[in-house]
């Protein structure tokens, strides 16, 4: 049985972490405020490029570009984000398996041969796709110079070179995998077709068709090749913006489970620390008592 003064020692253990957890959360909860406001601010630019597109697509205009061509797929390649760092509970573990849910369904659209590689953002989730590298055809690739704190410059370099991949034809197909950021208790998995950019990859409903006359210049080929590598650094913005947010949310709940549990702790600890100081101030009175009636 445990004594007064290793009850006392851990009470106090567990206040310590109680409070660091609520100071935890705290932090959290304002990096994931930080970010969804980003991805607030991202939303226009990204509705208005893909108003754009959407326009260029319905309008009775000759474009081309080859980061549209759809050819046979050999070789997928899967942007994959995870997290840096820890105590974020279950999140990199949801997205892991929600990776090999997509791989499967990638090899029964395409076949058992197509060739895979992994682009692991985040460092825990490098970790994860490690057990996979030169596993049934997968090959796993490391990003220098890109995490999942990444933004800006990072974040278009890294979207240039996976579009001079793809028009290279070193890929013939690009996804992302991240977790889709709802609300601070709802996060989901989201696997979004990058290249070749489809309707479907402009928004969730697809183009919607603009009947207005428009009148394009200098001329629709040259406002394509431009604001479509727009839209899609601003697709990957978003991915990131998005998976930072969820990283914070996913910790805020993590946290706000310890801090719980250090609360219940704390009480059972106070309590069985409170029935032994009483029990030991009865023994002491017992003991007084019997030297009197001596």
């Amino acid at each position: 049985m445990a004594t007064l003064r290793e009850l006392k020692t851990r009470i106090g253990s567990v206040a310590s972490s109680e409070k660091i957890t609520g100071a935890m959360k705290m932090i959290s909860s304002a990096k994931m405020h930080k970010a969804e406001m980003s991805l607030r601010r991202l939303q226009p630019f990204r509705r208005q490029v893909e108003s754009i597109i959407g326009t260029l697509l319905t309008a009775d205009a000759e474009f081309s570009s080859p980061l549209l061509e759809e050819r046979p797929v050999a070789k997928v390649t899967i942007v994959v984000f995870g997290s840096d760092d820890g105590l974020c509970g279950a999140y990199n573990n949801n997205i892991f398996k929600a990776l090999l849910e997509h791989i499967g369904h990638l090899r029964e659209s395409f076949g058992r041969d197509t060739a895979i590689e992994l682009y692991p953002i985040g460092k825990k989730m490098l970790k994860a796709c490690e057990k996979l590298h030169h596993s049934d055809g997968i090959t796993v690739t490391t990003v220098e110079g890109v995490d999942s704190k990444t933004s800006g410059d990072g974040v278009r370099d890294f979207a240039d070179s996976l579009c001079r991949q793809f028009a290279e034809g070193e890929t013939d197909r690009v996804d992302c995998l991240y977790m889709g950021f709802h609300s601070v208790s709802r996060q989901r998995t989201s696997a979004e077709q990058l290249l070749p950019v489809v309707a479907s990859t402009l928004s969730d409903n697809g183009v919607v068709a603009d009947v207005r006359p428009c009148i394009f210049e200098p001329d629709a080929q040259t406002i394509f090749e431009s604001v479509l590598p727009m839209f899609i650094m601003s697709v990957m913005h978003d991915v990131f913006t998005e998976n930072r947010a969820s990283e914070q949310a996913a910790r805020v709940m993590a946290m706000q489970s310890a801090n719980d549990n250090a609360k219940k702790l704390l009480e059972q600890l106070q309590l069985e620390y409170n029935k032994l100081r009483q029990q030991s101030i009865t023994t002491e009175l017992l003991d007084i008592l019997g030297g009197q009636v001596r």
